[in-house]
């Protein structure tokens, strides 16, 4: 397959599953008891205010509540395609609310990405090579740690520390009175010294995972017969290392990308709120808790889009990285059909001998009974036919009988 066809193939997979998945974030929004009007209207009797019959329903239908379900998910799903995002309970246009914080979003998943794997491959390789030894049993030992702590314990222990040890507060991404001021150098400089901070408690589990999963890609190269082949006639380590094995072992690692930026967007939900990071984590669980359906439904497909487009980047640099990727043409139906029907094609011998010699060695590693009373086993003669006649067969099991004994008398 081309690589053309290919990537309309991958295109046309992604669509339809961003379509599934829009229908089933809508119907989850929507799956808790009540909605957005009910949270209003029971805010507001609790400040002793009085929600009339008329006024809830002027609210739903404001917002479009009240027509069917199937109308509502429709009405969204094409002002969504439209970039027309709606409005959220608070009045805000949902579209504003996204542009604050996607931006801070992506840019927080690109450097944690690029970050995990400059840290995972090498390490990985590392102790890969160097199996059984006090730098791999350290690294093991760093990385079941990592997937052990969590994210948000990280990250207090980190606020802590500064705090105590260097009076500093590294929460959010600017320094107070930063945020409004214009680009500039030292607003870009601001931004670094309080980035690598949620970077670093974001990509410790990633990080973790992916190191033992390049060790043990690595370990299975490793062992196989052409590596051992190669160092038999020579050919220098490191070059035998990254020209043959490394680039086998990175397949399950560049498939990963598709899994591994969900996680990270997925995972910096709780980072984002206790270091105070202005992403899209926040908003979604502030929608959730109010049971705004646009707002929350809208983060909820960003964000799906993302992890969608992770998996298609992650199988186009498949494809281009290893091309046996791509699917091959499958055989026509016709040839098929002549080989059904029993007439010549061009892997008719090659089947016949293979089922020849499987009837060949499932025939000669079978134990026979013997013919005497002795009860003893015997192996057939090799030089005996699959198909032969009952006298053939008994002098081929009378010959294997006295070879066998033959030889069990000279030992």
């Amino acid at each position: 397959m081309s690589f053309g066809k290919y990537l309309l193939s991958r295109l046309i997979y992604a669509v339809g599953v961003l379509i599934v998945i829009s229908f089933l974030i809508f119907m989850v929004v929507q799956a808790p008891r009540g909605d957005a009007v009910d949270q209003v209207v029971a805010a507001r009797t609790s400040q002793g205010d009085i929600v009339t019959k008329e006024e809830e329903a002027a609210l739903r239908a404001q917002f479009g509540l009240d027509q069917p379900i199937y109308v509502q998910y429709l009405r969204w799903i094409v002002n969504f395609v439209q970039g027309q995002l709606g409005r959220s309970i608070s009045g805000v246009p949902v579209l504003d609310l996204v542009n604050e914080r996607i931006g801070a979003t992506i840019l927080l998943s690109t450097f944690s990405l690029a970050l995990t794997y400059a840290i995972a491959i090498p390490i990985g390789i590392y102790t890969a090579t160097r199996q059984h030894t006090l730098g791999d049993y350290f690294w093991t030992f760093i990385g079941f740690a990592g997937l052990a702590v969590p994210n948000f314990l990280l990250a207090l222990i980190l606020l802590f520390v500064f705090h105590r040890a260097f009076g500093l507060s590294i929460g959010g991404l600017f320094s107070p009175g930063m945020e409004q001021q214009p680009w500039s150098i030292e607003k870009v400089l601001d931004l670094i010294n309080h980035l690598w901070i949620p970077i670093i408690v974001i990509v410790t589990a990633s990080t973790a995972g992916t190191i033992r999963t390049m060790r043990a890609s690595l370990l299975d190269e490793l062992g196989k017969p052409y590596v051992v082949t190669a160092r038999a006639k020579g050919v220098p380590r490191l070059k035998l290392l990254f020209k043959y094995p490394v680039r086998l072992a990175l397949n399950p690692i560049v498939i990963s990308i598709g899994y591994v930026l969900p996680m990270l967007l997925s995972g910096e939900t709780i980072t984002s709120i206790v270091l105070n990071l202005p992403t899209l984590g926040p908003l979604l669980l502030g929608a959730l808790e109010t049971q705004d359906v646009q707002l929350a439904a809208s983060v909820l497909m960003f964000q799906s889009m993302l992890a969608v487009t992770g998996v298609l980047l992650a199988d186009i640099v498949l494809s281009l990285y290893d091309p046996r990727i791509r699917m091959a043409p499958r055989r026509p139906a016709s040839a098929n059909t002549q080989h059904r029907s029993g007439r010549s094609s061009p892997d008719d011998s090659d089947v016949t001998s293979s089922r020849s010699d499987r009837s060949s060695c499932s025939v000669f590693s079978t134990w026979w009974p013997s013919a005497t009373s002795s009860g003893r086993r015997t192996i057939p003669s090799r030089n005996m036919p699959v198909s032969s006649t009952p006298r053939q067969r008994r002098s081929g099991l009378w010959t294997a009988k006295a070879t066998f004994a033959g030889r069990s008398s000279m030992a």
